[in-house]
């Protein structure tokens, strides 16, 4: 196994850094596909055009055919509400990263390095909702180089530089299709606080959510 450094992000890994972010965001394309189809909602729309459609054209092709055309719809539009949730997160940050973590003095950037590469990312900056924690962002792993700990490495780099700086935690914010990356914060001591669901309507009507987890650090815990 190469060994793996995790380093302060520069200004030359700029390209492999949006390229983690963007591979990792769009695996969870399948999983959000699989969510959505699970929805009661959901299935309870196809199956009444299925059979509206079964009874009026007395055929079984033409309602297969119309569920098919739907659920190529719906992937599509998976596929664009990621493509636009990576476009408005590089917008956001990741194309200014030097000014956005590196410059303020409570924010950093770090990057997992292995054999020249960079495997993996994570960010963190004071959260937005309460001064005394900080927030951890934009933490990937490049799916070849997953199950070495390198995740856990990054979070703990994070807590250690929160607990550096006197803040009483950590907080961050993932989706309900990202299990792994829940799994990975609980098993790091991380407690969900709250789930709360996304303002656009497709997000509500398709129950995706979102999970506030918080790492209260140990010299707070008194």
């Amino acid at each position: 196994m190469a060994e793996v450094q995790i380093r302060l992000y520069r200004e030359e890994d700029h390209e492999e850094v949006k390229e983690v972010f963007t591979l990792g965001m769009s695996e969870h394309i399948p999983s959000s596909c699989m969510h959505v189809l699970k929805q009661p909602l959901v299935q309870m729309f196809l199956g009444c055009v299925f059979c509206a459609l079964l009874t009026s054209s007395k055929s079984i092709l033409l309602p297969v055919l119309a569920i098919t055309l739907l659920l190529a719809a719906g992937r599509q539009s998976v596929n664009y509400i990621f493509t636009k949730y990576i476009q408005v997160c590089l917008e956001k940050d990741l194309n200014h990263i030097q000014q956005t973590y590196l410059d303020p003095p409570l924010a950093c950037f770090w990057v997992a390095e292995s054999q020249g590469r960079v495997v993996g990312t994570v960010a963190c900056l004071p959260a937005e909702t309460d001064q005394n924690f900080l927030e951890l962002k934009r933490m990937a792993v490049k799916r070849t180089h997953r199950g070495q700990g390198i995740a856990k490495a990054l979070c703990r780099t994070v807590a250690d530089f929160a607990f550096e700086r006197g803040f009483r935690g950590v907080l961050l914010y993932t989706s309900v299709v990202q299990t792994d990356a829940q799994k990975l914060y609980e098993h790091m001591g991380y407690q969900k606080l709250r789930e709360f669901s996304v303002p656009e309507t497709i997000a509500k009507l398709t129950n995706f959510t979102l999970m506030e987890y918080r790492l209260i650090l140990k010299q707070h815990h008194n």
